[in-house]
């Protein structure tokens, strides 16, 4: 084997590995995509729950009970 054929296949290789880099990062990056969708969606549910729960709650004056120990 020449030097030039053993230097493309070096970079062959490089290239080949460097592809699958991309190709895992890219899949990272998608499935860490898919989770922050995720929890924003419990995060906006949560949200809308202690709006509702805060809503029906019943108040003195407008004004928050406080706790007796204050």
């Amino acid at each position: 084997m020449s030097e030039i054929e053993k230097r493309l296949m070096t970079l062959e290789l490089s290239v080949a590995e460097q592809d699958q880099v991309v190709q895992d990062l890219s899949d990272m990056v998608n499935n860490q995509w898919q989770e922050i969708e995720r929890l924003r969606a419990k995060l906006t549910t949560a949200h809308q729950r202690i709006v509702s729960l805060e809503e029906s709650v019943p108040t003195q004056g407008g004004q928050p009970e406080k706790p007796p120990h204050y």
